[in-house]
């Protein structure tokens, strides 16, 4: 059981000094996160249409896909993208 009084105590660094933890990578001058974005059907999926019929355009490597309402987006979804490599999520009401 959690006690709020409980101290949680930062790693230890290994032998050698360094954590556990990765140190930041810079990425690649080309790369473009796949971003994942669930939109809802009547307000945020209109204005993402409202942008194609004005022929604006947005970034290729974003994916819309239209829900009844995002208020209903179940967690395993996001996490799932995760899994697959999506690199961010992005939910619209």
């Amino acid at each position: 059981m959690f006690q709020p009084d409980t101290v949680i105590e930062q790693e230890e660094p290994l032998d050698n000094g360094v954590s556990s933890i990765e140190e930041a990578k810079d990425a690649p001058a080309d790369w473009q996160a796949n971003i994942l974005a669930f939109a809802c059907h009547y307000c945020a999926f209109a204005a993402a249409d409202l942008a194609g019929v004005m022929r604006l355009s947005y970034s290729p490597n974003v994916k819309v896909i239209r829900l009844p309402c995002t208020g209903k987006l179940d967690l395993s979804y996001v996490l799932r993208a995760f899994e697959k490599g999506i690199d961010g999520v992005f939910v619209a009401g």
